[in-house]
């Protein structure tokens, strides 16, 4: 009964909130059509409105995939396409929020650097990789660390089991950052663990993505959390205002615990990912841990995402874990922490995985739950695969978005006829988001080859070189190909009709 009245609760809330947003825009249109109809002035004014918004999109800088979608809303729609864009991205002001995140990313540059700078030992032994490295570092403000050890998950079990232990063993503090939460025999436990210890007196903080969970958390969970002695934070409150700044959500998954040990990946926190709940089937997903510097990079990153919504920056120092000793982890190749924003213009996820493609020189390995692609990368791969290079893509057969597996498989013909191998992960829902190239380089992160991630969302990863975890990452990889089924010339074959509906509906993608 109990389960039954939160049920409602939530459907209540959620229902109500999507109602509003769908009257707005009922409202919207109808208001501009009926006027529209009682003068032509108006009329005129309106598509004169779409006129200069078109000339202000096309001078915009902004990928040349969103232009030409809200270029052809506008010409489907002129009289009140134009008007439609400017409520869309200028309801809201994000100013004051990019102002913020510009300073505080300034103020945390050399905060990331505590730990020394070790690009000089890269660049005097391994000038391959310096491109990337230098990109990460000098320019994104991320830098490359080496006193780190590494561990590879290749499901949601492995990557579950470890963090209950890695969380028993906390000292200090404990900083999660997830996008999906859901209550069940993952979470659970991992809350008992968090609220036992901050009950001993250490600082414990969780913050989750508010349209992430939309559906799947009660409307108070944040005061549960606090009455449990767990600082909570809900990032971009979902409001029901028809506004671009609902697009920006934290697609972020990050555990620290004491800045010593951090995890990130695939995994959200909900039952599906440790295959408890068969949702789509067999879930496949990847996480990195990494322990020693780099995992005070993840810190920094999530203690950044954590004081954007104070608008207030804290000490970070303070959390810094070897200000007395210094870190004892042996070295094992060059790890890489990054994040990604939409707040600025760097596309930070989208140029780490160029990058590894056009350095390719053998083989790249790349897992995507979703193939939705600006041309910048759809040139990447489709050149390297007709330069001679390996390229294999692992995406689901079973999908959770009909209209992103249409989108997605869009796409295939193109990639094939270059020579891209793809193929579709036949047990369950692939949503591992891993590059492997050369047994050299590799990353693991939340980046879904999708314009959401990539130019939408909060993200994160690690950049991995000369690791261990580089073996591990190709090694699941090939293992997967066998219970995958590899996509023909024929199977891209949809007749003119269906050809001519992934192609319009490939027009929005962007949009999804």
């Amino acid at each position: 009964m109990k389960e039954k009245k939160w049920f409602r609760a939530v459907f209540r809330r959620r229902v109500f909130v999507i109602v509003l947003l769908l009257v707005q825009i009922a409202f919207i249109l109808y208001l501009i059509a009926n006027t529209s109809r009682h003068s032509r002035y108006v009329g005129w004014a309106l598509n004169v409105v779409s006129v200069v918004v078109c000339v202000y999109i096309i001078n915009k800088e902004e990928k040349s995939a969103y232009k030409l979608t809200w270029i052809f809303l506008i010409m489907l729609f002129p009289i009140f396409g134009g008007m439609l864009y400017i409520i869309f991205y200028f309801q809201s002001n994000p100013r004051k929020l990019k102002r913020y995140f510009t300073n505080s990313s300034r103020h945390c540059r050399p905060l990331f650097l505590l730990p020394g700078d070790s690009l000089p030992f890269l660049i005097e032994n391994y000038e391959d990789c310096l491109p990337q490295a230098r990109y990460l570092q000098e320019y994104a403000g991320f830098p490359i660390y080496v006193h780190t050890q590494t561990e590879y998950f290749p499901s949601g079990e492995d990557f579950f089991k470890r963090v209950l232990v890695e969380l028993e063993k906390a000292e200090r503090y404990i900083f999660m950052e997830f996008f999906i939460l859901r209550e069940g025999e993952m979470l659970d436990p991992i809350l008992d663990i968090m609220e036992r210890k901050a009950l001993e007196g250490l600082d414990v903080r969780l913050l989750y993505d508010d349209l992430g969970c939309f559906m799947s958390l009660p409307s108070d969970f944040k005061q549960q959390l606090e009455r449990r002695k767990i600082q909570c934070s809900i990032f971009n409150l979902f409001k029901p205002i028809f506004s671009s700044l609902q697009n920006n959500r934290d697609h972020r998954k990050i555990v620290s615990i004491d800045g010593k040990v951090a995890f990130t990946g695939g995994m959200n926190l909900a039952d599906e990912y440790i295959n408890i709940y068969p949702k789509y089937g067999r879930w496949k997903d990847a996480a990195i841990m990494i322990e020693g510097e780099a995992a005070w990079s993840l810190t920094l990153i999530f203690l950044q995402m954590w004081d954007l919504g104070k608008k207030a920056m804290d000490n970070y120092e303070k959390y810094y874990p070897w200000r007395e000793n210094p870190c004892p982890v042996m070295s094992e190749g060059y790890i890489q922490p990054y994040a990604d924003s939409p707040l600025d213009v760097e596309n930070v996820g989208e140029h780490v995985y160029i990058q590894i493609i056009n350095n390719a020189k053998n083989y790249v390995y790349i897992n995507t739950p979703y193939l939705v692609v600006d041309e910048n990368l759809l040139s990447a791969l489709t050149l390297a695969a007709k330069s001679g290079v390996d390229v294999r893509i692992i995406t689901p057969h079973r999908w959770d978005k009909w209209f992103v597996r249409t989108v997605s498989r869009s796409y295939y013909r193109q990639l094939v006829m270059a020579g891209v191998k793809v193929y579709e992960y036949t047990s369950g829902f692939n949503h591992s988001k891993t590059f492997v190239s050369d047994d050299t380089v590799a990353t693991v992160g939340t980046t879904n080859l999708d314009f959401r991630s990539l130019y939408l969302h909060f993200e994160c990863g690690v950049w991995i070189y000369k690791n261990s975890a580089v073996t591990k990452v190709k090694e699941d990889f090939l293992k997967t190909i066998p219970i995958s089924k590899q996509i023909t010339p024929e199977d891209c074959s949809r007749g003119p009709i269906g050809t001519f509906i992934r192609d319009v509906l490939r027009i929005f993608a962007p949009l999804m």
